[in-house]
C-alpha cells in the first residue's frame, strides 16, 4: 500500500516572482536613499533605515495590496521630488504640482476623496439596487484616499528639508500632520479587515470617523494654517519621535475603529427598539464620535471659525441621528454580532499592543529629554489611563469571557477616554507637553 504524503510549501517557496521583484525594488530604494541621504541622518536614523527594509517587505508580502500602495506612493511621491529639481517655487509652476502632488494638495485632495468614500458606503446602505456597486466605490476611493495621504506625507517631508536642514523632520510632528496619519491609518486597517470579513458594510461606520478626523483637519488648516511647515521646538528634535509617534497612532487609529464597529454592534442590537430613552444616549455617543467636544473650547465659540464648528456639531447629530432612525435597514447589511464583536475585539488588541510600544518608547523619550521615564505629566497620566482601560477591558474579555453590549459600550465609551488623551489634554491641561497646545 503505497501512501502519499503531502508537504505544504515552505514561507519563501509561496513567494510569487512579483513579491521578489517587489523585494529587490524596495532594497534598491533603500540602498539609493542610504547612500543618497545618509549624510543628513544620524546613527539612529540610519539604523531605523536599514530595519524599515525587512518591515515593508513583510507588509507587502502579508497583505499583497499593500505591495501595489507601495509602489504606487513611491512612484508618485518621487515623480513629484524629480519636478521640484530642489526649487519649491516649482509648486505654483508646474501642473501636477500644484494641482496635484505638491503636500498640501494631495492632503486636501485625501480630504475631499475620503469625504465622497463615506457618501458612497451610505448610498450602498440606503440604495439597495446599487448597494454592490456603490460601497466597491467607497472602498476604491477609500484606497485613493490612503495613497493620496501617503504620498502628501512624503512631499512634505521633502519639503520640509528644501524649506532649510534646520527645519526637516519626519512629518509626525504636530496635530496637522498627525491627523493626515490618524486618518490613512485608520482606513487602511478597515481596508484590511474588509478584505479579511469580505464585507464592506462596515465601511459607512468607520469611515464616519475618517471623514470627522478630516472635518477637524480642514478646520485647523483654515483657520490655524496650520498646514504651514514649522521648525521642531527642542523636545521634538529626537529620533525617539519618528518610534513613538506613528505606534501611537496604530493605537488611536485601531481604537477608534473598535469604536466604530462598537456603534455598529449596538445598532443592529436595537434594531427592534421604540423606547426613545433607550436610544438617547446611544445618540448622544454618535454624535460625540465626530470630535464635536472641539466646539467647547477655552475660547469658546465666538473664535475664528467657532460657527464652523457649531454648524459640525449639528450636522453630526443629525447624522447620529440618522443612522438611529434608519436602523432596521441598515441591520440588513451589517454582519452578524459575532462577526461585529470579532471586529472589535482584533482591533483594539493590536491597538493595544502598539499603544503598550509607544507607551515605553515614551518613557525612553522622556528619559532622554526631561531625565526621568516618568513624572505624572497629564498628557502621561492620560496615555496610563487609556492603557489601562484597553487593558481592564482585554482582561474581562480573555479571563471573564466579556462579550455582546457591555464590551461594545466600553469600546464606544472608550474612545470618548482616548480622544480626551489625544486632544482634551492639548486644550485644557498644561504640562511639559504644552508645546502641543492646540
Amino acid at each position: 500500500m503505497n501512501t502519499t504524503v503531502t508537504l505544504n510549501p515552505g514561507y519563501f517557496s509561496r513567494r510569487s516572482l512579483a513579491d521578489w521583484a517587489f523585494a529587490a525594488l524596495s532594497l534598491l530604494g533603500m540602498v539609493f536613499a542610504f547612500v543618497r541621504y545618509q549624510h543628513a541622518m544620524d546613527v539612529y536614523e540610519q539604523g531605523i533605515l536599514l530595519c524599515t527594509w525587512p518591515c515593508v517587505v513583510w507588509l507587502a508580502w502579508f497583505w499583497r495590496p499593500l505591495r501595489n500602495l507601495m509602489t504606487v506612493v513611491a512612484a508618485l511621491s518621487l515623480l513629484a521630488i524629480a519636478s521640484y529639481q530642489g526649487d519649491l517655487a516649482r509648486a505654483e509652476q508646474v501642473f501636477w504640482l500644484k494641482y496635484f502632488l505638491s503636500s498640501q494638495s494631495a492632503i486636501l485632495w485625501m480630504s475631499m476623496v475620503f469625504f465622497m468614500s463615506t457618501a458612497f458606503y451610505w448610498g450602498g446602505v440606503f440604495i439597495r439596487s446599487q448597494s454592490d456597486t456603490l460601497e466597491l466605490l467607497g472602498s476604491r476611493l477609500a484606497w485613493l484616499g490612503v495613497t493620496l495621504a501617503l504620498v502628501g506625507t512624503m512631499v512634505r517631508w521633502y519639503e520640509s528639508h528644501q524649506i532649510g536642514p534646520d527645519i526637516g523632520h519626519i512629518p509626525v510632528s504636530n496635530l496637522y500632520e498627525v491627523f493626515v496619519l490618524f486618518c490613512w491609518l485608520t482606513a487602511v486597517y478597515y481596508l484590511y479587515y474588509e478584505a479579511q470579513y469580505k464585507t464592506r458594510a462596515l465601511g459607512a461606520f468607520v469611515m464616519l470617523v475618517v471623514s470627522a478626523a478630516v472635518g477637524f483637519l480642514l478646520w485647523y488648516t483654515l483657520v490655524r494654517e496650520a498646514h504651514e511647515i514649522q521648525p521642531l521646538v527642542p523636545a521634538l528634535k529626537s529620533w525617539w519621535m519618528k518610534l513613538h509617534v506613528p505606534a501611537n497612532f496604530i493605537g488611536y487609529g485601531t481604537f477608534a475603529l473598535s469604536a466604530m464597529v462598537a456603534f455598529a454592534y449596538l445598532i443592529k442590537q436595537q434594531a427592534a427598539e421604540t423606547r426613545w430613552y433607550r436610544l438617547a444616549p446611544l445618540w448622544l455617543l454618535g454624535a460625540a464620535l465626530c470630535f464635536v467636544p472641539i466646539a467647547f473650547r477655552q475660547r469658546g465659540v465666538a473664535e475664528a471659525g467657532g460657527s464652523y464648528w457649531l454648524g459640525y456639531a449639528l450636522v453630526a447629530s443629525v447624522i447620529a441621528a440618522g443612522i438611529l432612525l434608519a436602523r432596521r435597514r441598515l441591520t440588513e447589511r451589517l454582519p452578524a454580532l459575532e462577526v461585529l464583536d470579532d471586529v472589535m475585539y482584533k482591533a483594539i488588541a493590536v491597538g493595544f499592543a502598539f499603544f503598550t510600544i509607544a507607551t515605553v518608547l515614551g518613557a525612553l523619550w522622556a528619559a532622554e529629554a526631561w531625565g526621568g521615564y516618568w513624572s505624572w505629566d497629564p498628557k502621561e497620566t492620560w496615555a496610563l489611563i487609556v492603557w489601562l482601560n484597553y487593558a481592564a477591558w482585554l482582561h474581562m474579555r480573555l479571563m471573564k469571557g466579556l462579550r455582546g453590549t457591555v464590551a461594545a459600550w466600553w469600546a464606544l465609551a472608550g474612545l470618548a477616554v482616548t480622544t480626551f488623551a489625544f486632544l482634551g489634554v492639548n486644550m485644557f491641561l498644561s504640562g511639559l507637553h504644552s508645546y502641543g497646545t492646540l
